[in-house]
């Protein structure tokens, strides 16, 4: 058991080396020459109105996608479902990033316009990210059942974790918060000599370790996810959760996914996270101060 946990932790420790490196040298590599079209290509205006590049998303999946291929332990069907997992999400996330419209907003908005016949850049990332996480799924699955289970999970990670991809940091922070606890357990159960919880390790920690030496970037509001790279970390958080959980685990993580997916369409999460004092404390954790209210002109005297 000792050696188990022992191989599950270099596992791990490799897997978030790779990620960090992968994804750091992508980042400074992008910002040379970026993957497609040039530097304006991948620039948007924040929630500030401040100039900032979407080149993290592809250094992320980039990042990952190579540390999934490299890292020790995972045997080729789960560096097959990474790939697929991750690279599927990014990609279509990238899609949508360069060529998505506002026409359609939210999980519905896209649906309720695919069933009028108008095909939505939403529409086909939703499509496109369901179709590799069933594919993904298929690779580390035991019969159509799980892997219905769990290519639903995959996919609505994806799409989730894209919907805190509002503000500096944040999809990162709900990363690290969903996959931290992943991870401890996946050690714990390799402690209690369970063969296959080294691999799940691994898995868990490529993202993680992908997304730790990004954040920098992000709460320094230089760099942002994007669809590319939230889409893709969702994705990979999503298999390794499906990799690691058993099947009351796998339906109470899928039954969270589709509550919050669920509730996003009603509710702010901006604003319930900005009304709790706790989550807002976690929120603005390593972020620029809010930019201070312009003064009040009302009742001043003109010269």
């Amino acid at each position: 058991m000792a050696r188990l946990l022992s191989r599950a932790f270099l596992g791990a420790v490799a897997g978030a080396a790779l990620g960090a490196v992968a994804a750091r040298a992508a980042y400074s590599a992008f910002g040379r020459r970026p993957p497609i079209g040039d530097e304006k290509t991948w620039t948007r205006t924040n929630h500030r109105g401040e100039p900032i590049t979407l080149l993290e998303g592809p250094a992320f999946v980039a990042g990952a996608g190579a540390a999934a291929a490299l890292a020790p332990g995972l045997s080729l069907r789960q560096k097959a479902a990474a790939a697929l997992a991750g690279l599927g999400g990014g990609a279509l996330g990238a899609y949508d990033d360069l060529y998505g419209t506002t026409s359609s907003k939210g999980f519905k908005g896209h649906l309720t316009a695919l069933a009028k016949g108008e095909v939505t850049s939403g529409s086909v990332k939703i499509l496109g990210i369901g179709a590799t996480g069933l594919a993904a799924a298929a690779l580390v699955s035991r019969g159509p059942a799980d892997t219905l289970v769990n290519g639903a999970l995959i996919a609505g990670s994806a799409n989730l974790a894209n919907l805190f991809d509002l503000r500096p940091g944040r999809a990162i922070k709900v990363g690290l918060l969903a996959g931290t606890p992943l991870l401890a357990a996946s050690l714990a159960k390799a402690a209690r000599g369970d063969a296959g919880a080294a691999s799940a390790a691994a898995l868990t920690a490529i993202p993680l370790g992908a997304a730790v030496v990004l954040l920098p970037e992000d709460l320094g509001e230089r760099a942002m996810l994007g669809d590319a790279g939230a889409n893709a970390l969702g994705a990979l958080l999503g298999l390794a959760a499906a990799a690691r959980l058993g099947r009351t685990g796998r339906w109470t993580a899928l039954g969270t996914v589709v509550a919050l997916t669920a509730a996003s369409e009603k509710v702010s999460f901006t604003k319930v996270i900005a009304g709790n004092r706790i989550l807002n404390k976690i929120d603005m954790l390593g972020r620029r101060p809010a930019p201070a209210p312009l003064p009040s002109t009302a009742g001043a005297l003109t010269p």
